[in-house]
């Protein structure tokens, strides 16, 4: 069996890692040999590969990280000290991935490795911004500031999020339920009333017979189709993973009339919030553009502000850069990087940025909200509407001959 443990050298000095043993007695016994003080031994339980799927579902989200970071603030605001905040929220974060990382971190704190390194190790789940953030406050001594701000940031960055999640997730619950039940519609009612159209000796309607045909393919062929769209999905699901599918789909995404907006200005607020805190934390603005660029979790913006960040290497102003990428930044962005620049405030300029668009996403979201529901109900009452007509027409044709 393998067990965790942490202990102390007879210097004091702090000591973690794993030991494999038959049983904890044993591995107590094998620590103690070595001259280590035991202060706790625990078993490693291995996932079945049943539990796989559940530990994915339980990844290490936004909210736990949200969670970890404003418990970990109170308690350094509190004056608690960074190895025993980290001891408590082991004890009681319920994520295991998470909880792994804590041990982890608190092992690496405790052998003297500084805090901002130590969550460095663990990129998967504490963003390159999150550490970053961190590594300019040990400078300055502001860690708990710092950790103060990223837990306002994410507790933010969550509402903006759900907020924007919220509206699209609807009008895609409802199109997709249509589908299905469209789908049932021809492919079960269809086949069903189409003997006695084909008994009837008059002329159908185009629009049934191509129902009536799709209908049959469905019957017959409702196995290979599910397997088929199954095997599609899988492929988009795995393309849109890669790189070359992100850049795709976050094109799409920005393409669209209404929701490419809501995108751009979602964007724009981000970038401008962080951006803000890393300069003001003493990282020079083109490392704080860069690292902007790859918080914001889109390609496009990550390649559009990495030629930003290159711009200003090579001497350029900030505002001109932002001017050339007119597409992703709206003017207003340029125009207040100007002022930024010309009094030395360029934090407060991205702090007023990232406050208006913040504001303009919230409208935005609120408007799609009003304007989704109706739209969505004349959407499925014309597609409802057109499906009956398509059996009650020749319906009305067959009493008319019957008659």
């Amino acid at each position: 069996m393998k067990f965790r443990y942490s202990a102390r050298t007879k210097t004091g000095e702090m000591q973690v890692g794993y030991v494999e043993a038959p049983e904890k007695e044993g591995a107590f016994s094998m620590l103690t040999s070595h001259d280590l003080y035991v202060l706790s031994v625990e078993k490693v339980v291995q996932p079945q590969w049943y539990q796989v799927f559940f530990l994915y579902l339980r990844r290490v989200k936004r909210k736990d990280l949200s969670i970890f970071t404003r418990q970990f603030a109170t308690m350094l605001s509190a004056k608690i000290s960074i190895h025993d905040a980290l001891n408590s929220l082991y004890r009681q974060t319920l994520n295991p991935i998470l909880r792994e990382a804590i041990f982890e971190i608190l092992g690496d704190i405790d052998s003297g490795i500084p805090l901002s390194q130590a969550l460095e190790r663990h990129s998967e789940i504490f963003f390159e911004f999150y550490v970053n953030l961190l590594q300019s406050a040990e400078v300055t001594g502001q860690v708990e500031e710092a950790m103060g701000f990223l837990a306002d940031y994410l507790e933010k960055e969550m509402i903006l999020v759900s907020k924007v999640k919220n509206a699209l997730i609807y009008p895609v619950f409802v199109l997709g339920l249509s589908v299905i039940v469209g789908g049932i519609l021809i492919g079960l009612v269809f086949p069903q009333i189409a003997p006695i159209f084909e008994e009837a000796e008059f002329e159908l309607p185009m629009v049934t017979r191509v129902f009536l045909s799709l209908g049959t393919f469905i019957n017959v062929w409702w196995q290979a189709i599910i397997l088929f769209a199954v095997v599609f999905i899988g492929i988009i699901v795995q393309y849109a993973r890669s790189e070359e599918g992100k850049g795709v789909v976050n094109q799409v995404a920005l393409s669209f009339p209404v929701v490419g907006e809501l995108f751009r200005k979602l964007y724009v607020a981000r970038f401008s919030e962080i951006s803000s805190v890393l300069i003001k934390g003493g990282i020079p603005i083109a490392q704080a553009i860069e690292i902007s660029g790859h918080t914001l979790g889109s390609p496009l913006y990550r390649e559009a502000l990495h030629d930003v960040s290159e711009s200003v290497r090579r001497g350029e102003l900030l505002s001109e850069s932002f001017e050339r990428q007119g597409k992703l930044f709206p003017p207003m962005v340029s125009q207040m990087v100007v002022v930024g620049e010309q009094t030395g405030k360029l934090d407060e300029m991205f702090v007023r940025i990232a406050s208006f668009y913040s504001r303009e996403v919230e409208n935005v979201v609120g408007n799609l909200v009003e304007l989704i529901q109706p739209l969505l109900m004349v959407i499925i009452g014309l597609v409802v509407g057109f499906l009956f007509a398509s059996i009650l027409l020749p319906i009305y044709s067959l009493i008319q001959v019957i008659r």
